[in-house]
């Protein structure tokens, strides 16, 4: 009788599971977006300009560490938040280690929500998210072993989707530690770039700040353009110098 007891709770228990993560999915896609949509229409206008991100900071400045922080986390989990000029606005107002400081703290909490957020819904929502065929090529890739190489290039180069790869990293089966060293080691020079420009503009040395804008658009057309190139030079170099010392070891 027992056993019957067990498995009718056991029955309710995945119910009422899959009922709390549709509840999750259907507030991600639907009422997040309707709330910032309706009541925070404003919030989202003032990220889409430097001068309004500017305008953001200095009407809050005893919060601007904190509103750093989570625009980038924001940035991250909701992948429609512009941060190129929340990262240019930092360098504008700190110096560039403390802005990379706290781009690098929103990056990493942003990363580990999205990693466990995936992980909670599940590949279904994430399939309604990304699309089935997209999700399952990207996991394929994280399972491989290159997967330190691939994350570690989709993060370094400009241009490149990287919302994709955070939430299919929480149900492929890298561990979230590997995970956010090589994303956010990736992330560092486009946020180091974007920060420089910001704190350029602040010490008034435009031409750096247009030079280093340059050198990011090209390096981001370049990227684009030869990314197909790049990574399969760094799968040979993979497989020459660490696949034969794990073919070794095995």
């Amino acid at each position: 009788m027992s056993i019957f007891k067990n498995a009718k709770n056991s029955k309710k228990s995945k119910i009422v599971l899959a009922i709390v993560k549709f509840a999750i999915l259907i507030l991600i896609l639907v009422g997040i977006p309707l709330y910032f949509y309706f009541f925070q229409k404003d919030l989202i206008d003032q990220m889409s300009s430097l001068e309004s991100v500017q305008e953001l900071f200095n009407a809050n400045k005893n919060y601007t560490v904190f509103i750093i922080i989570a625009a980038q986390c924001l940035q991250i989990v909701l992948c429609f938040i512009p941060g190129q000029w929340i990262q240019i606005a930092s360098g504008y107002f700190f110096s560039v280690p403390i802005s990379l400081v706290l781009a690098l703290v929103g990056a990493f909490i942003g990363s580990v929500i999205t990693y466990y957020l995936a992980k909670l819904l599940g590949h279904d929502a994430m399939h309604l998210f990304f699309g089935e065929e997209r999700i399952r090529d990207m996991i394929h890739k994280l399972n491989s072993k290159k997967a330190v190489i691939i994350i570690f290039l989709i993060f370094l180069i400009p241009g490149i989707p990287k919302d994709l790869c955070n939430y299919a990293a929480g149900l492929s089966e890298m561990k979230l530690k590997p995970f956010l060293i090589v994303s956010l080691i990736g992330r560092t020079p486009a946020m180091l770039g974007s920060i420089v420009i910001g704190r350029q503009l602040y010490l008034g040395g435009y031409g750096i700040a247009i030079a280093v804008a340059v050198f990011a658009v090209i390096a981001c057309i370049l990227g684009i353009i030869y990314r197909h190139k790049l990574n399969l030079f760094l799968d040979r170099m993979y497989d020459k110098y660490i696949g034969e010392g794990e073919e070794e070891n095995e």
